[in-house]
């Protein structure tokens, strides 16, 4: 477990530019090594080389269907890519898509996502089927009532149609999910970050911010172990109006996530009342716009 806190250190440079690699193969440190030997770097990472079914990984969507899947009819495929658009005029609330493949516990999962509009949603892991809190406005959104009694009503859509109501939550409950979610919004606000799902019924929301190493321990509020380098250099990882690779590697209690290949956010739970070591995988979103899912590919890990 610690391993991958080791690992998400490496982040750290983001704080800096750093030196060039040697090239593949290339060996350092001649001469100081046992013997006089060299060291040799990693070779570097090639994010497609395993949309294979070499080596243990699984491909989850088959770019033609939802076959494997489960969700409303918002869901759709469009050019190889999972789709879904809510709009001001037709807002879906929050609804998932839920890979019916079953639990995972140890895994790597790779996919690439991409957003526009005022798209927020996620990757869901670890996470369950449950209850639909009580309806209410997108994450962090003011309450429809005030100190003045009952707020007036919504102005209409830039369209100039009336605002859309979403349908009955108890129509999604077959799919509700709470638990772990990779972040991801069109506006780059909250993308990479732990979010957790379930905040009106008890669960935590959002636990490492992106650019954050965080330990929770029972009893206390999270704690920030590092930054992940400066905020400007986190923030310009993600590429707006384009596909963002996305990679999550859990093992035991660490959960790291990365966008593409660099550590964005990194988990440390050892709250053993919240934390949750297998679960369900899925597809979330809330708010409007048009979120774009491709190339998901699922390694079990032990």
């Amino acid at each position: 477990m610690r391993t991958m806190l080791v690992l998400a250190l490496a982040g750290l440079c983001f704080a800096q530019q750093p030196p060039a690699p040697p090239a593949q193969g290339q060996v350092q440190g001649q001469g100081r090594g046992r013997g006089g030997g060299g060291f040799r770097q990693p070779d570097p990472y090639d994010f497609d080389e395993d949309f294979n079914q070499q080596g243990g990984w699984t491909q989850l969507f088959d770019g033609k269907s939802l076959n494997g899947w489960s969700g409303d009819d918002n869901w759709k495929v469009e050019d190889g890519a999972i789709t879904i658009e809510p709009t001001c005029e037709k807002p879906t609330g929050t609804v998932y898509l839920v890979w019916q493949g079953g639990e995972v516990s140890n895994f790597e999962l790779k996919l690439r996502m991409k957003g526009t509009g005022n798209i927020n949603g996620g990757v869901q892991y670890r996470s369950w089927i449950a209850p639909n809190p009580p309806r209410s406005g997108a994450r962090g959104a003011q309450g429809a009532r005030g100190a003045q009694g009952p707020a007036a009503a919504p102005p209409p859509c830039p369209s100039g149609a009336p605002r859309g109501t979403p349908p009955d939550p108890k129509t999604e409950e077959q799919w509700n999910m709470w638990g772990a979610q990779y972040d991801f919004d069109a506006g780059n606000r909250y993308t990479g970050q732990f979010y957790e799902q379930g905040l009106a019924m008890g669960r935590r929301g959002i636990v490492a911010w992106r650019g954050q190493i965080v330990r929770t321990e029972e009893g206390r509020n999270p704690r920030l172990l590092a930054t992940i380098g400066d905020q400007a250099i986190v923030d310009s990882i993600y590429k707006p109006n384009d596909w963002n690779e996305l990679h999550i590697i859990a093992i035991g209690n660490t959960m790291t996530h990365l966008l593409n290949g660099r550590v964005i956010a990194v988990l440390i739970d050892e709250d053993a009342t919240m934390f949750r070591p297998s679960g369900k995988i899925g597809l979330e979103v809330e708010s409007t716009g048009k979120l774009f899912t491709k190339d998901i590919w699922l390694k079990k890990l032990r």
